[in-house]
């Protein structure tokens, strides 16, 4: 099968754009028939002077909030009683974004060729994550994928604020920490070096902080040693080493999963980004199993897919012996007691809607518990790392000037007899 750049024009007379896979141009026609469209006309792509490469270049890629939006008018239309696949047509004809389009066509094809709605968002794994699938699957069951959009768009809210915190927490300190490094490595290569020569000049005693500072500028200012002949500097050394660190790591994550799992738990035990870690992932497992419960998927089901959002081994651990408790008859919050990661509070609250036989809001309550305590565990990483960074930032400096003058002015009386 080929890929087609087309042009048609939709049931309300709109031109539209896109490109879809066919056996030929007939396959296409048909194709964009069953979708409502009328072909106008077509070339293969990569003919006439275009690309797969450009084209995907060229094109947005279909991002977190694009997927909420979907869902969001999917959600719209399904309570305004619009027909499945007017609702797909509509969708995409106002869609501005070319990957949309495309996708919504396929989609729109498959629908209309027999296939149920989670069936054709399947097809697409990259956009559409098995939890989405999930939760439309059990929609389709009950016949309520009202409900189903709804706590969709739910969770992906939720997701999106997220990673929005988690993106603030570490732009910051990433910022702060390469603006350090080349001030850094701008001082030591430009200035103190003159600075250095200058009281080298003057053949003064050097303290030790002034000894330590030459040492360290003549590191970045001669080079260390040669690779092919060519000379290696310290500040290219100072650069290079975390990108090698990191690279080393992610192999070793992937060579081996018993190397991945220690990683994994030392970052859980490190003081300051294992707090973190720790609750981000419970929170994550938290609002992704409340969601699928309240959809009405059983609770083994709604555990298994909850656990694909934790990424950290050790903390996967924990969600493996709630479900291993629960297969073995135990009720969810003896589970959540026994893995060891959940607060009493969050235990006897689960527990408070078992006996009551309302554990759907309880659990939206416990979503929100550990959203907040994701909000003020960020915010207080972030007023940490804030004063940290500057005060490492500003003894480097300190440093700097008290190498650089603190000879001179030890040796000022020496200079006033001269």
């Amino acid at each position: 099968m080929q890929r087609y750049k087309y042009r048609a024009i939709n049931s309300k007379g709109r031109p539209i754009r896109g490109a879809i896979a066919a056996a030929g141009e007939a396959d296409l026609y048909k194709q964009l028939q069953s979708a409502g469209l009328e072909l106008i006309d077509c070339s293969v792509v990569g003919e006439g002077g275009g690309s797969t490469f450009w084209t995907n270049i060229s094109a947005k890629k279909i991002v977190l909030r694009d997927v909420i939006q979907f869902f969001v008018q999917m959600e719209q239309m399904q309570s305004a009683g619009v027909p499945l696949l007017d609702s797909l047509s509509d969708i995409r004809d106002a869609s501005e974004n070319q990957r949309i389009k495309d996708m919504l066509t396929d989609i729109h094809r498959d629908v209309s060729d027999g296939s149920s709605l989670s069936e054709a968002l399947a097809r697409h794994p990259k956009v559409f994550k098995p939890l989405y699938i999930s939760l439309i699957e059990a929609g389709e069951e009950t016949g309520d994928l009202t409900s189903s959009y709804i706590q969709l768009v739910r969770y992906l809210k939720w997701v999106d604020a997220t990673q929005a915190k988690i993106r603030k927490a570490t732009r910051y300190p990433i910022i702060v920490t390469v603006v350090i490094l080349l001030t850094v490595i701008f001082m030591m290569s430009m200035v103190v070096p003159q600075i250095t020569g200058f009281l080298t000049f003057l053949n003064l005693d050097l303290p030790w902080f002034s000894v330590a500072l030459i040492a360290t500028s003549d590191f970045f200012v001669e080079p260390t040693f040669s690779i092919f002949g060519l000379p290696v500097y310290g500040a290219i050394i100072v650069i290079a080493v975390p990108a090698i660190l990191f690279a080393i790591v992610k192999f070793l994550r992937k060579s081996s999963d018993d190397i991945a799992y220690r990683l994994d738990a030392w970052y859980v035990k490190s003081p300051i980004i294992g707090v973190l870690i720790r609750k981000v992932s419970i929170a994550r497992y938290a609002q992704t199993f409340g969601a699928l419960y309240a959809s009405g998927i059983d609770v083994i089901r709604a555990l298994q897919a909850s656990k694909e959002t934790v990424t950290n081994l050790f903390m996967l651990d924990a969600m493996d012996t709630v479900e291993a408790h629960i297969q073995t008859g135990s009720s969810l919050s003896k589970a959540f007691d026994a893995s060891g990661e959940f607060p009493s509070m969050v235990v006897r609250m689960v527990k408070i809607g078992e006996e009551s036989g309302n554990l759907t809001p309880v659990l939206d309550q416990v979503a929100e518990f550990y959203t907040n305590d994701v909000n003020e565990a960020i915010d207080g990483m972030i007023e940490m790392i804030q004063p940290t960074l500057t005060a490492i930032l500003g003894l480097i400096i300190l440093w700097i000037a008290a190498g650089s003058l603190g000879p001179i002015y030890m040796n000022l009386g020496n200079f006033m007899d001269f």
